[in-house]
């Protein structure tokens, strides 16, 4: 099972104002916010970006940590966990994109389109492609 819950810190920048965000699991995440009421939003949006460009450049996504003492969870958005699913999913079974076209009865540019994060895939396909690699989808809200 895969979670996508980072933890975060929300360090109040002294000389700039605002607050700095960072994730010590993903390091190369860092943003501000101008209020703590916006944290949660440019925190969610850098994760976004960050674990797309790792999908992007085909690194490791790491397992989150238990959150320390004063850092927030902040949840990767659905359409970006979903990928990361099923590029991790990939990943773990040794299937690269031409199996996974070949058992889901589809050309591959359209397994190129479900691992872009930036393109807008549909649901039921990207649980079609997960069952195809032996996982399903479980949604949890909070």
């Amino acid at each position: 099972m895969h979670n996508f819950n980072y933890p975060a810190k929300f360090k109040q920048d002294k000389e700039d104002g605002g607050f700095i965000i960072s994730f010590r699991d993903i390091p190369e995440a860092i943003t501000q916010a101008e209020t703590i009421e916006s944290c949660f939003e440019e925190a969610a949006d850098c994760l976004d970006e960050a674990i797309a460009g790792r999908i992007d450049d085909r690194l490791e996504i790491p397992v989150p940590s238990k959150p320390k003492r004063g850092e927030k969870l902040v949840s990767v958005p659905a359409q970006t966990s979903i990928k990361a699913a099923l590029y991790i999913a990939m990943h773990e079974s040794k299937v690269n994109k031409s199996e996974l076209a070949r058992r889901l009865n589809i050309d591959v540019r359209e397994v190129r389109r479900m691992l872009n994060p930036h393109h807008g895939t549909k649901l039921p396909s990207m649980e079609q492609a997960l069952a195809a690699l032996g996982k399903h989808v479980e949604l949890t809200v909070r």
